[in-house]
């Protein structure tokens, strides 16, 4: 047996790392897309009259709620969980990533075919607002479902080895793509239209798809050297095991903080560009050209994308961290209580200036390093291997609750109690708004997840789940 083992694919470092970049690559294309229009939301706003979209701010916020309307509405994730514990890690990936690509072209389709404005459709929604929210919701099934796909790949091709550390990688390499979100997106509807970012998504999620076939090709050959009693475990896997799932008490904690600290980060993330404009008054643009082609980037969205470049910088040393040290647990908290610390200093009328803006962005960076590094490897300490997939999905089922709900809310809450009238920014009149209140309610989401980390280390300490140990002995 142990002859076999150390034949096995994944036990080949070079054959695993290049498994998990493949994953990765397709990944990243899909947070790319994530947030594609995140830093366009005073864009999107500009009146119909003067070339914009009309788009008020509970359009954006509809918007970014449509991402759970299938995920959580239709238990599209808990279904996609079952079905890659059932049919494996190749059927569920190649079918997510369609998905992915389909919703992509939906959403470029509404931007750039449909007319802007017209009359209310359904859910309080124009047509061009309404059949964009309809490819973000598509889009959104294959993207919850690739990252379940692939956090069970990692589990299936690094157990035994650099578990932690590879997560954090990963993590990183789509927190990329959404810094080049930040980073291409402004730059390019400025510089063509408000559609060039959801065009160069489709084409890259579809190179992504290709790129998942690959993997597909080793992970076939991993399948055919697996030991008999390992390839036939996920064979076992049966509906009424989910109940050792729901009546564990470490997943709950794990799934409601991955809420919690997700609702404080991602739902943030869509209205920063618009916070570093209205507080920190960030209207300046660098211009450079490139391709022959003159672009313009604002500076607001060089200043957002300082989060995600954190993240990849740091998730990767804070998942060896946890590989080699353990106190996963610990590491959560501190990354939770660091987020409590960003958004009170964003909700304070203090040092309203760019870099200090940029500085709490770098904050909120180590933050969302510290929490995914140490989350997402402890969830195969609490959750045995056939159930994984399903686990795995059901906390994503509940984090898109806060995805989905959280900026609707955000929207909400900014179209009605934050406006302070309108303003001239570059040439153009756009509304003036107070994110102080928005602010206050991503705290309560950091002081809750704090509370959350809490209780996961105590229940470590009481069930032994080995959160607070070393993953590997590498």
């Amino acid at each position: 047996m142990t002859k076999q083992l150390q034949n096995l694919l994944s036990d080949n470092k070079a054959a695993r790392w290049l498994a998990l970049f493949i994953v990765s690559f397709t990944m990243m294309w899909g947070y790319f897309l994530t947030d594609a229009i995140s830093p366009l939301m005073d864009m999107l706003g500009v009146s119909i009259e003067n070339g914009g979209m009309g788009w008020s701010a509970g359009d954006f916020g509809s918007f970014n709620w449509s991402y759970m309307w299938f995920n959580v509405f239709f238990f599209m994730l808990i279904f996609g969980g079952i079905i890659l514990d059932k049919m494996g890690v190749r059927f569920t990936g190649l079918v997510s990533c369609l998905f992915m690509v389909a919703g992509a072209g939906i959403k470029y389709y509404a931007v750039e075919y449909i007319e802007p404005g017209g009359d209310i459709i359904m859910l309080g929604l124009n047509a061009q607002v309404l059949v964009a929210c309809l490819g973000y919701a598509v889009f959104a099934v294959g993207c919850e479902n690739s990252g379940i796909v692939i956090s069970k790949v990692i589990v299936r091709w690094f157990t035994g080895h650099e578990l932690a550390m590879a997560m954090g990688v990963q993590v990183a390499v789509a927190r990329l793509g959404t810094a080049l979100a930040f980073l291409v997106s402004p730059g390019l509807a400025k510089s063509f239209n408000v559609s060039t970012p959801l065009l160069l998504s489709f084409i890259l999620l579809t190179i992504g798809f290709l790129a998942f076939m690959v993997f597909c090709v080793m992970d076939k050959k991993l399948d055919k050297q697996m030991p008999a009693q390992e390839a036939s475990s996920d064979d076992q896997f049966k509906i009424s095991d989910l109940r050792h799932i729901v009546t564990n008490k470490g997943f709950w904690l794990i799934a409601l903080l991955c809420l919690c600290f997700y609702s404080a980060v991602f739902p943030f993330m869509k209205y920063a560009t618009s916070l570093m404009i209205n507080k920190y008054n960030v209207i300046q643009e660098v211009e450079f050209t490139a391709f022959g082609s003159e672009f313009k980037m604002p500076l607001a969205g060089l200043l957002v994308m300082l989060i995600p470049f954190g993240n990849l910088l740091m998730t990767p040393i804070f998942g060896r961290i946890y590989d080699k040290y353990g106190k996963g647990a610990t590491i959560m908290m501190i990354g939770s209580a660091l987020l409590i610390l960003v958004h009170i200093l964003f909700a304070l009328p203090i040092l309203n200036y760019w870099w200090f803006a940029a500085i709490i962005m770098i904050l909120l960076g180590v933050a969302f390093s510290l929490v995914p590094s140490a989350m997402w490897p402890s969830m195969p300490k609490i959750i045995p291997l056939k159930l994984l997939g399903s686990s795995y999905a059901l906390t994503f089922w509940i984090q898109n609750i806060g995805l989905g709900f959280i900026p609707l809310i955000i929207g909400v809450v900014l179209e009605s109690f934050c406006q302070e009238g309108t303003t001239i920014r570059n040439g153009v009149e756009e509304i003036q708004y107070d994110y102080t209140i928005p602010m206050c309610i991503f705290t309560l989401f950091g002081i809750i997840a704090l509370l959350l980390s809490y209780l996961l280390k105590k229940e470590d300490k009481k069930k032994n789940y080995g959160l607070e140990s070393k993953t590997n002995n590498n």
